[in-house]
């Protein structure tokens, strides 16, 4: 693991949190979930943990992702780092998605909050949401079944899915992408590319990158290894180079964005021949 650094949330907002979060409401939550048994069922014994996860703390929790206790303080923490609201915030993939999907693949779906957002959006659709931690496809399955929501929980790499070509028509990401390297980010969304059908629509939801770039005090708040590398990038120009088209990214509030893009249809032989036309009269 990474060697604890003397962050500003370790020294002021972990124990502002500790005030603000119901310990004996996460004590309950934990309680609720078998561990072991719900582990076991979860997780891809054949799975290999890349070193970009599996080396780094994530918000000062020894252990990233791959601990039951990150899992149960996600959603405590996350309500309260998402201003002005965290659904208001996650609302943005939904509200950027185009007609009505009917396979949805939610990639780095952590504890579920999106995908349940987009079952509610789009209940006839198959979804699916992936993540690469059991624990907290553990809580995300909890959430899912307290709400009568029925999702399929996948335990595996979102850059690596394993899931066939062209089988959803939207695949989204949500405060995935800042916690990757930007290698990583851009063979995500080739994997998106792969994996939509023609027409198909990627959305990432993510923080401002322009935002981050001109508050670098933002980044060293929590310990995000990789946020700095993600300020820096671009997602239009990274869903660009995976080839989609029709991108836009869009801010939602002051502190996220919701970025997406389309994979093209195939050029039809009538498309081509009118295309050959055009071209034959502007170079005539």
């Amino acid at each position: 693991m990474a060697i604890d650094r003397d962050t500003l949330w370790q020294q002021f907002l972990q124990p502002l949190f500790g005030l603000l979060i119901d310990e004996n409401s996460l004590k309950k939550l934990s309680s609720s979930i078998n561990w072991k048994p719900e582990y076991d069922r979860l997780s891809n014994p054949n799975l290999v943990y890349p070193h970009y996860y599996q080396s780094q703390n994530f918000h000062g929790v020894a252990g990233g992702y791959l601990t039951s206790g990150a899992a149960v303080t996600y959603d405590a923490v996350t309500q309260y780092v998402l201003p002005p609201n965290e659904n208001w915030v996650r609302q943005g993939v939904v509200d950027a998605v185009a007609g009505k999907p009917t396979r949805i693949l939610d990639l780095g779906c952590g504890t579920g909050s999106t995908t349940i957002l987009l079952h509610q959006a789009f209940p006839e659709a198959e979804i699916i949401g992936l993540d690469l931690s059991p624990y907290m496809l553990a809580i995300a399955n909890y959430k899912a079944n307290q709400l009568g929501c029925n999702i399929q929980w996948l335990h595996g790499l979102a850059e690596t899915t394993n899931l066939p070509d062209r089988s959803f028509n939207l695949v989204t990401a949500s405060l995935l992408f800042h916690e990757t390297p930007p290698s990583i980010s851009q063979a995500i969304l080739r994997e998106c590319f792969r994996l939509l059908t023609p027409g198909g629509q990627a959305i990432i939801l993510d923080g401002n990158q322009k935002t981050l770039r001109q508050t670098p005090w933002l980044t060293n708040i929590f310990e995000e290894p990789y946020i700095q590398e993600y300020a820096q990038g671009n997602v239009d120009a990274w869903l660009g180079a995976a080839g989609f088209d029709m991108i836009r990214t869009e801010e939602v509030w002051w502190t996220n964005q919701v970025s997406y893009g389309f994979k093209p249809l195939p050029i039809t032989e009538r498309d081509r021949a009118s295309v050959n036309d055009f071209q034959f009269a502007f170079n005539g």
